[in-house]
């Protein structure tokens, strides 16, 4: 399988032309964007390619091995990430006070897609160290930033989060972890599971930021405190204690992203790991909400690069493998299968999906910095609105559809997709856990529908939803493939609006019926949003050959955009009927008729 090589051209396009750089660049902070845009295209692209890239199938081959309570990466895996520190790409987005570069949460578009196209299984070490920082600089003492965020920001160190437990997955509402003050710390006891990069050998230390409850902590998600647990402690003078009472159980054998260490943790096992209190007590959630949208987000992007890493296989393979004759042609010759209809529309679905994903997930990072940055408190506002509106949507939609797209590029290779040596297997066993760690699809979509159409009676929703209306009227018509991206848009936006309405109307007599199909109903969100950003790049770039531009980049632009109108958003209509229709028949079977068909039959 070919070395990764990033999109850049259409990472600018999107960058420039529809998430608007140029206005990011407005914000404090930000004005010199635009001018190091390039650059940092450049060299993020390089080191993708000729770092991360080199050891992915290592990673995946070799995976990460576990003895006596240490983990070690793969081969590779730790002399790349002392690179990438080095390169200062972990302080993107930090600001520079705290040691970063300053840059805006727009360049994680492009950067995580590059990172985790080239290898998912090592671009989460330092995707988690991001979340570790945002949530110590918003939630933590001066003395906490003071002693951890240096290291962080750095690289020196890297940070986790620590929720799952044994009993308690998604419901956060179980968590047993214990913390006892002792002193101005606490004693942390018990265990936490499938926790991503909870031990390496990659660094000397892992902040580990963890969910725990207090001896007089209330039951339920309001007893749940956050703690920082070093691996091992830190003296007053910021050098290297004992190791702490953290011990590596095991890691986990999964089904993909090998290069990827998932741990059980025990704490205590000793007396208590040292901890120390994050904010105020039984807030911890609240807070380490600020890590898991923040991984929301980037689980998105993740999904993304995952897919065009497989679309790059697929068309490279398709560009070289000859089998049969061409329809139509006198010869008898085979020819690259690329010339084949169903695999060209194969790698058109591959390809339309992946540009309205990368589109909207670039438009919710744009969204991200105006929410932080914009002067006006109206603006931050209706920003943050569409963000926490979207953060499920492109989580749900992005991880759902990065599958399909992988599923498809294994199709593309035929039977030697089936076979781990081609390669693409690889990207098909990765991507399906980006549709299950950080919140499954279904708990995207329930999160969606409970708090954007329900408790917000469908504010956001509505307000959205005009300005996607608004942009599509703006569409000119004069041609026939805006005409039908036009009306196709039409069309998908009404049976939006008129599922958002039916979802509300159910809730009042039975909120199972609101919830059945929640992910249907994330679906279709994903799949008009995603629509909406391919209508604006296909008017621009009908604009741009209207003025006398020949660059077939944004005939394909145009192509590409018309290809997702007839087959991506013409499937708004059944997934509208299966929200609307078939809510009711999702609960029709008893948990007891499931199992009828193991019975036997006896003859009267």
């Amino acid at each position: 399988m070919g070395t990764y090589q990033a999109p850049l051209r259409d990472m600018q396009f999107v960058l420039r032309e529809l998430a608007g750089v140029d206005e990011i660049a407005k914000l404090a902070g930000f004005e010199d964007t635009p001018d190091v845009l390039e650059a940092i295209l450049e060299e993020a692209s390089n080191f993708a390619s000729d770092v991360l890239d080199p050891i992915n199938r290592i990673g995946d081959v070799a995976g990460c091995s576990w003895k006596d309570g240490r983990v070690t990466t793969p081969p590779g895996f730790k002399e790349a990430y002392q690179k990438f520190a080095k390169a200062g790409w972990i302080g993107l987005p930090v600001s520079v006070e705290r040691g970063g570069q300053g840059l805006p949460q727009l360049l994680l578009g492009p950067t995580l897609e590059m990172w985790n196209a080239a290898n998912v299984g090592f671009a989460n070490a330092p995707l988690l160290n991001s979340g570790a920082i945002d949530a110590i600089e918003l939630c933590g003492s001066a003395a906490q930033k003071q002693t951890f965020l240096p290291k962080l920001v750095s690289g020196e160190w890297t940070g986790i989060m620590c929720l799952t437990e044994p009993d308690a997955g998604s419901d956060l509402a179980a968590v047993r972890m214990k913390a006892v003050p002792d002193g101005e710390s606490y004693r942390i006891t018990g265990q936490k599971i499938f926790i991503t990069f909870g031990d390496h050998d990659m660094t000397p230390n892992i902040i580990h930021l963890v969910l725990a409850r207090l001896p007089d902590a209330p039951e339920g998600t309001k007893g749940i405190s956050l703690f920082i647990v070093p691996k091992v402690l830190v003296e007053a003078d910021g050098s290297l204690g004992a190791a702490n009472d953290v011990y590596t159980a095991g890691i986990e054998h999964k089904l993909g992203i090998n290069g990827n260490p998932t741990c059980t943790l025990n704490y205590g096992e000793k007396g208590g790991a040292v901890g120390y209190l994050v904010g105020e007590p039984n807030k911890g959630l609240a807070y380490m909400f600020v890590m898991m949208n923040h991984s929301r987000f980037s689980m998105s992007v993740q999904g993304l690069a995952i897919a065009d890493r497989a679309y790059q296989s697929a068309l490279a393979f398709a560009a070289e493998r000859l089998q049969s004759r061409e329809v139509g042609s006198p010869s008898h010759a085979p020819v690259a299968i690329i010339k084949h209809s169903d695999v060209r529309r194969m790698l058109m679905s591959m390809k339309s999906q992946i540009e309205a994903m990368r589109a909207l997930t670039y438009v919710v990072a744009a969204s991200l910095d105006l929410a932080a940055k914009h002067p006006d408190a109206a603006v931050r506002s209706e920003h943050q609105a569409f963000v926490e509106l979207m953060i499920p949507i492109v989580k749900g939609w992005c991880s759902e559809t990065a599958t399909e797209v992988c599923s498809t590029a294994v199709q593309v290779f035929g039977g030697a997709g089936y076979i781990e040596e081609t390669g693409i297997a690889q990207q098909y066993r990765d991507v399906k856990i980006v549709g299950i760690y950080e919140g499954t699809t279904g708990i995207q979509a329930v999160d969606l529908v409970a708090r954007k159409v329900l408790r917000e009676k469908s504010a956001t929703v509505r307000a959205v939803i005009a300005q996607i209306k608004s942009s599509t009227a703006e569409l000119d018509a004069a041609d026939e493939n805006r005409r039908v991206i036009k009306e196709q848009m039409t069309n998908g936006i009404r049976l939006l609006e008129e599922a958002s309405d039916y979802l509300a109307r159910a809730s009042s007599t039975d909120l199972n019926l609101a919830l059945s199909c929640s992910v249907p109903y994330l679906k279709l969100w994903g799949i008009v949003a995603g629509g909406w950003q391919m209508a604006r790049s296909a008017q621009i770039s009908a604009l741009n050959i209207a003025a006398g531009d020949t660059d077939p980049f944004y005939a394909a632009k145009l192509a590409i955009a018309r290809f997702y109108a007839d087959h991506i958003l013409s499937q708004a209509l059944w997934l509208h009927h299966e929200i609307v229709h078939g809510s009711a028949s999702v609960r029709t079977l008893t948990p007891e008729q499931f199992r009828l068909d193991r019975k036997l039959l006896v003859p009267a």
